[in-house]
């Protein structure tokens, strides 16, 4: 199942919607951890994963430093 393609082709707006409500939620709790410097939780490849806000800067920076 192609997720993000059933979603953006969902009868319901809310639903379409849904998708980038989740990515900017997920953008402010990466900032939040950064500006608290804690960690966030997230699953990568199905493990559990911390990630720490120290990681969360590096990763800005390098996404930053390819603009």
């Amino acid at each position: 199942m192609n997720l993000p393609s059933d979603i953006a082709n969902a009868k319901d707006p809310d639903v379409r919607a849904s998708l980038n409500a989740l990515r900017r939620a997920a953008q402010l709790a990466r900032k939040t951890a950064m500006q608290t410097n804690t960690s966030i939780v997230i699953v990568r490849d199905g493990q559990v994963v911390h990630v720490s806000a120290q990681e969360l800067r590096r990763t800005v920076t390098s996404e930053s430093a390819h603009d």
